[in-house]
């Protein structure tokens, strides 16, 4: 049974990997939830999952850069499903590549989904909770924040975030809003496949070896990142704030 039966929450990027399974997370934990994507009909297979276990939840696509297209969503959220006083921001994209090689327009797609696009979204929403007195945050950053070769740009975004988190802890917390971060390790998904295959990276050869760094010997699933994100949104989380939780199976990347 759910906590908290009312709660609507949204999720972005949760048209498939992590953020699909957190969306289906929160759903089993009883919330009502937004699935977000850049395309609506991609959210739906996510949605039709959600509704095959009993939950409920609605498919939005809007391009998380565009303050226009999310206080659209978050609109549409408030109308259809009630007040969302959860949000994580899960939606990202990689555009790697060494210093020299990099461009503007990699650097800058790169920072506005993950940097703007968090900072839209908490901004549309958090009204919403300053009303209900009650919200919870999660922001999805990376090992990466600690220095990736290759990813200047999403290592930059995914270290700013957790510096984000902890000010909107700050800014927030009177209003009983918790801000918190989960930082994944090595997760098996669509986007680590398309990183072996970029390298060129047999994807087997590349599991072993990323397995071979982790200390408990085993790659992450999607599901991890979700477990911690239903923590964090919790009503027993209420006391943890501008937290940033390294989920990665080991004390370092």
């Amino acid at each position: 049974m759910s906590e908290a039966p009312s709660r609507v929450a949204i999720v972005t990027g949760a048209a498939r990997g992590i953020g699909a399974a957190i969306a289906q997370r929160l759903a089993r934990d009883g919330m009502a939830v937004a699935v977000l994507d850049l395309e609506e009909s991609a959210a739906k297979t996510t949605v039709d999952a959600i509704a095959a276990a009993g939950g409920k939840a609605i498919a939005l696509g809007a391009d998380v850069s565009d303050a226009a297209a999310v206080d659209a969503a978050v609109a549409r959220v408030a109308a259809e499903l009630g007040a969302p006083t959860v949000l994580v921001n899960n939606a990202g994209i990689t555009r790697d590549n060494m210093l020299f090689k990099m461009t503007e327009g990699d650097w800058d797609a790169v920072m506005g989904v993950h940097l703007r696009g968090s900072f839209l979204t908490a901004r549309a929403t958090q009204k919403y909770m300053v009303d209900a007195k009650w919200g919870r945050i999660v922001n999805l950053s990376s090992i990466s924040a600690l220095g990736n070769r290759g990813q200047a740009n999403y290592s930059a975004a995914k270290a700013g975030l957790q510096g984000f988190t902890k000010t909107l802890a700050i800014e927030l917390g009177k209003f009983g809003i918790t801000v918190n971060c989960v930082a994944p390790g090595f997760i098996v998904s669509d986007m680590t496949r398309a990183t072996a295959e970029r390298l060129g990276v047999g994807w087997e050869d590349y599991l072993a070896v990323a397995k071979s760094k982790i200390p408990v010997a085993r790659p992450g699933e999607v599901d991890d990142i979700a477990h911690a994100v239903s923590f964090f949104v919790g009503e027993g989380a209420g006391f943890v704030s501008g937290q940033v939780l390294y989920v990665a199976g080991g004390p370092k990347a």
